[in-house]
Order: structure tokens, then sequence, then C-alpha cells
């Protein structure tokens, strides 16, 4: 290998609509890195973090990816929130680089490349135990999917339409706008005269602002709706008035109402290092992209080389003791994460856990390994 240190690359948007989590997914970064080389690095070699701002735009994310590759010639990326931005980064990093790419964020899932693991939740993890236990718990039959017009809501509203109707449900309606959507009073009355009990929401930022204010507006959760959105975490109850997502369910892999004393501890620690608005949050990526870290971390200590080949082989298997929520490990030739998960529930500004869900597999593609 050239020069003495370690080059890990991490993209991630740290200005533009998403900043409020690249900051966050940043931060993560430096943390776990500067934790690591305080500790003697890896392999007796200090790491070094090549971080880059991909502006919440997938043209710059492409063109961040193709730095790394080439000029910087990093030994793994990391990064994106987006899966439109996963794509992005996946061209010129996997594709042409053939380069080990590490993705954070609880996404769609189906993502199955050889280069490729996946660190935050996916449908299995997230739709799969939620929606059964949200129509036992209410009674709710009638969902409604505004949606953003992109990879993971299409994806993820076939799922949800999967599980709703093999328990009984039915989708009442299912509409996709542009990100930057601004005017919702069209969908609201058809939510509203729908007879929809429950609003799944897959709209982001900057569309989701708006969308939340006229739902709330419009009396939806005061008649008795309810709103599900599960990449809703503490770093998103920020964005919005406490109540126009009072109620809201979510399901993740953490939270801050987790009890366990290693992520209190780590989330502690964060917070002095990083005091401010950008918390350490899972819907953000953060715990994926600690996960992720640790997991590769691993992979290279028992690989006992930067060797690609020889860091995926160890990587298919790796597992940490302890992480955010809990101890993770791969599911060997599926590149994603076995995992506690969580329900969580908005109330008065922050998310308490109604549900210990308990370790869930993801149900991933299985793939050849090395």
């Amino acid at each position: 290998m050239k020069g003495s240190s370690i080059k890990v690359g991490v993209i991630t948007d740290q200005t533009g609509p998403l900043s409020f989590m690249g900051i966050a997914n940043a931060n993560v970064a430096k943390m776990v890195i500067d934790d690591i080389n305080a500790k003697g690095g890896l392999l007796g070699r200090q790491i070094e973090l090549f971080l880059e701002d991909s502006e919440t735009t997938d043209s710059v994310a492409e063109a961040k990816a193709a730095k790394l590759v080439q000029q910087d010639q990093v030994d793994v990326i990391f990064g994106g929130i987006f899966s439109s931005t996963r794509q992005a980064i996946k061209g010129p990093a996997v594709v042409q680089g053939k380069k080990l790419y590490i993705y954070p964020e609880q996404y769609e899932g189906q993502e199955c490349d050889p280069l490729i693991f996946c660190t935050g939740p996916v449908p299995a993890q997230q739709v799969e135990p939620l929606i059964p236990w949200l129509m036992q718990e209410t009674g709710a039959k009638k969902f409604y999917l505004p949606s953003g017009d992109y990879i993971w809501p299409h994806t993820m509203n076939r799922k949800v339409r999967q599980v709703v109707t093999a328990n009984g449900g039915e989708i009442v309606g299912e509409e996709y706008f542009p990100l930057d959507h601004a005017d919702y009073g069209g969908t609201i009355d058809k939510i509203m005269s729908s007879g929809a009990q429950v609003v799944f929401n897959t709209i982001v930022p900057p569309g989701l602002t708006p969308f939340l204010e006229q739902l709330h507006g419009s009396g939806f959760t005061k008649r008795g709706g309810r709103i599900v959105c599960t990449y809703f975490d503490e770093n998103f109850l920020n964005l919005v008035p406490a109540a126009h997502v009072e109620g809201l369910y979510s399901c993740l892999d953490y939270y801050h109402n987790v009890s366990d004393s290693f992520s209190k501890n780590l989330v502690r620690h964060y917070d002095t290092l990083y005091p401010g608005s950008a918390k350490f949050t899972a819907g953000s990526a953060c715990s994926g992209l600690y996960r992720g870290l640790r997991l590769w971390e691993v992979a290279v200590k028992e690989a006992g080389s930067l060797k690609q080949d020889e860091v995926i082989k160890a990587l298919d298997h790796a597992r940490i003791a302890e992480g955010p929520g809990g101890p993770a490990e791969m599911v060997p030739g599926q590149h994603h994460v076995r995992m506690n998960m969580y329900l969580a529930q908005a109330h008065d500004g922050n998310f308490r856990i109604v549900k210990s869900l308990g370790v869930i597999d993801p149900k991933e593609c299985v793939q050849g390994v090395g």
C-alpha cells in the first residue's frame, strides 16, 4: 500500500437541505476515527479521514466519490443518506473504482453488490414489525401514502402495501411529489375524505415541513388519525413544532430513550464533543455510520491487512458486542446487519420507546462471498 496512513473517505451532506443530518454524520466519522487513532490506530497505522461535502446534491456526491477513488486513493468509502445519493456514489466508487463502499442509512433494501455493505435498517426490520403492531394496537385499516418521488418511497410503499393488505387493511391513496413540493392542500383533502386512519409518510426535506404543518392544520390527528414515519428521529423532531408530530410513530435501530449504558455513554461523549443541534440519531444515519466504521475496524483487524478481498471476507461475518441500540452483526452472505429494533412514539418533542422488538434479521439477498 502507498504511504503509511490508512485512508478512509466519508461523503455526507454537510450543506443543503439534509445538512442537519450530514453534519452529525461528519461528527460521527471524526469521533470514531479519532478514537481508533488515539488507541494506536489500525494495524499499527494511523487513519486519515478524507471528509467530503456532497451538498445534498447527487452530482456533487458523484464527483466527490470519483475524487476519493482516483485522487486520494482511499481504502474504503462511507456515506450517503438519500438512496439516489447512494446510487450516485456507487457509479465512480464501486462500478468504475471497484472500491469497498459502506452505506449507513436506513433504506428500502435490495442493494445487492459484492462491494457494498449496508449498516442501517431495511423494510424487514421496520415495516414488517411496525405495521401489524400498529393495526392491532389501534384498529386502523386504512392507510394513505404521501411520498417523495424517488427510489426509497416507491420501494418502501410496495412493502407497505404488501404488509397492510396481508393484515386485512387497505391503501386508500398513494401519491408522489418532487422533493421541494410545498402545497399539499389537494392531497390533505383526499386524506380527510378517504377516511384514512394512518398516514404513512415518505415525504422528505424540504417538502416535509410544509406537509406536516398542513396535515396538522387539517385536524387529521385531532380526529384520531395516526402518522407513521419510519425515518423520523430526534434530529427531525427539531425541524417542526412538537404539536405537528405529536403521537407520530417511528421504527429505528436506536433512540435517545434506549437505556443501555453503552448507548448512553456514547451519546454523552458525542454531545460533549459536538454540542449543538446536529444530534447523534438513527434516522440520520449516525448509528449506521458508527456501526459501519466499527464493523470495518473489526474486519481489518481480522484480515490483518488492507487487501480489499480479505477485508470483505472478514466483514461478511463481522460483529460488534456494543453499539448504539445494542450489539450488531453482519448476516453472512447478505451484506446487511442483524440488530435490535425499537418502536417509538413522539410525545412533547421527544421519542418514547413503546416496544423493544429485539434482534431482527434484514432478510436481504444472499450473495457469494469474497
